[in-house]
């Protein structure tokens, strides 16, 4: 079973160090291993070769009387045994059913049937290691040859002697080996740790300074860049990340300037258009007074012309607000106010007491700017009358930490693929109202708005049918906003951006 984040539990560092040593110690238990079959063979065969040379040398020299004197010939391996090398032995002899031998038991357990048959057939001998009971012995035998015959040859005389030499002392020196290897490994891997420090630590100074030239990037700093060291693949790693980033800062600052721009055309066209506006509104308003003294057509005509130059003065205030908004220049302008009471100035400002109902506790007061306050709670009122349907509910509640709002009104909704960008600026869910009342900035700067205080809105459909909306204003309010910011106050003229029935965005399908 995988488990979640175990792969996450070492870092690179941990995991370099591990692999280094981890091959620090396969090369070493190789290195010994290797060392002690070496050693091993070259101790036993230095025993052997000595040991069977010898034993060959006085079996040669032996040459016993026929019939066989079985106390001679105990002497005689009496004599053998006390020539031993390197280690004694015990001599053993076996012809047909006799067995003698310098021991204290004339046959010994550790020959096998094997040694014996090769004994008897090879006029040179041979010999064994053998294991018994956890003892290691060398078993040499050696047939005697007796008689002489034409050319100088000899034939074996069917007497065989067998030496059974212990080899504990070389036993012991392999033990010692293994020791000696097991004992060096430990210390070998707590010296091979320093160099996979130093190792580690190289490999991974460019990564961290990759990670940290990322976190400057992702903070908002274009300008960070690595310093590269040698010609190995993160030096080529560090060109490339320089060469990126260099490339990311310049077509950043391309996407700023031209948003620069974009922004100080639309404040600056909304700036040009505010003083022919305002005389244009004041003719029209003229007019509106006198179109019950003209002919239908042209009152008719002096009303159109009145209510678009109305929406052309929303829409203008509005652009004005949202280049705040872009080149951050909105602020918060905060007081201490009664929630509930602040909802009802609202409504009774715009006389939609008897419209809508309201569901507003007493007693929750927040920190926040009334203004912008007061236009969160109107666009969302008027966007729900506008495109919903009566009643319309305006309810507040208070968790721990948070003071929410939420207006729903009886409509058929907001079509489902609609919601994502129901926050968008200029968005209309139904594009057969594009020339409605709306400006549709209305929920966008609603939006902004809600996010100068540190809260969060969204937009659902409720299960009954209806929208939905949810505001989240914390009750400690964004710390970084101080008493009097910019962009805290009202337009020129008095007006407050963004309010009123005509200031809600085309939500609704």
């Amino acid at each position: 079973m995988k488990i979640p984040g175990a792969a996450a539990a070492f870092g690179v560092r941990t995991r370099l160090v591990l692999a280094f040593l981890l091959v620090a110690a396969v090369s070493a238990v190789t290195t010994a291993a290797l060392t002690y079959r070496e050693a091993r063979s070259a101790v036993l065969e230095r025993a052997q070769d000595t040991a069977v040379a010898s034993f060959r040398e006085e079996v040669e020299r032996f040459v016993p009387g026929l019939p066989l004197d079985l106390e001679s010939v105990r002497w005689e391996l009496y004599d053998i045994a006390a020539r031993a090398k390197p280690h004694p032995w015990i001599v053993f002899a076996e012809y047909g059913s006799v067995r003698v031998s310098s021991g204290d038991r004339p046959v010994s357990g550790v020959l096998t049937g094997e040694l014996r048959r090769a004994a008897r057939t090879s006029p040179h001998g041979s010999f064994q290691r053998v294991v018994k009971d956890g003892n290691a012995y060398l078993t040499i035998g050696m047939p005697v040859m007796t008689r002489v015959v034409a050319g100088g040859g000899a034939v074996p005389s069917g007497l065989v002697l067998f030496a059974v030499m212990p080899m504990a002392n070389e036993e012991t020196d392999i033990d010692a080996l293994v020791t000696a290897a097991r004992d060096g490994a430990l210390p070998g891997l707590v010296v091979a740790l320093v160099p996979a420090l130093f190792a580690a630590r190289s490999v991974l100074r460019p990564v961290r300074e990759l990670r940290r030239a990322a976190d400057s990037m992702g903070g908002g700093r274009l300008d960070a860049r690595i310093t590269v060291r040698g010609r190995d693949e993160m030096a080529d790693l560090a060109r490339t990340f320089n060469s990126s980033a260099a490339r990311l800062e310049h077509s950043v600052q391309e996407l700023r300037d031209a948003g620069a721009r974009a922004r100080r055309f639309a404040s600056d066209v909304s700036h040009e258009l505010r003083t022919p506006l305002a005389g244009m509104l004041a003719v029209t308003d003229v007019l509106d007074e006198e179109a019950g003294t003209l002919d239908p057509d042209t009152a008719r005509a002096v009303r159109l012309i009145s209510a678009e130059t109305g929406k052309l003065a929303v829409l203008v205030e509005d652009l004005m607000e949202m280049s705040r908004f872009d080149a951050r220049a909105a602020g918060l302008t905060t007081d201490e106010v009664d929630a509930a009471e602040a909802v009802r100035r609202t409504l009774s400002g715009r006389q939609w007491q008897d419209r809508v109902r309201a569901e507003l506790p007493e007693g929750v007061r927040i920190r926040l700017d009334p203004r912008r306050f007061d236009v969160i709670v109107a666009n969302l009122v008027g966007n729900a009358l506008h495109h919903g349907s009566e009643p319309v509910t305006v309810r507040l509640s208070a968790r721990a930490d948070a003071l929410i709002t939420e207006v729903r009104d009886s409509g058929p909704g907001i079509a489902p693929e609609a919601l994502p960008n129901i926050f968008d600026r200029f968005y209309k869910a139904d594009a057969a109202r594009s020339r409605s009342s709306g400006s549709g900035l209305g929920l966008a700067i609603t939006q902004e708005n809600v996010r100068l205080h540190g809260g969060t809105i969204r937009a659902e459909n409720t299960p009954g049918g209806g929208a939905l909306f949810t505001v989240e204003l914390p009750f400690d309010g964004p710390a970084a906003w101080d008493h009097g910011a910019p962009g805290g106050q009202e337009s020129a003229d008095g007006k407050v951006p963004g309010t009123g029935p005509d200031n809600s965005t085309e939500a609704h399908a």
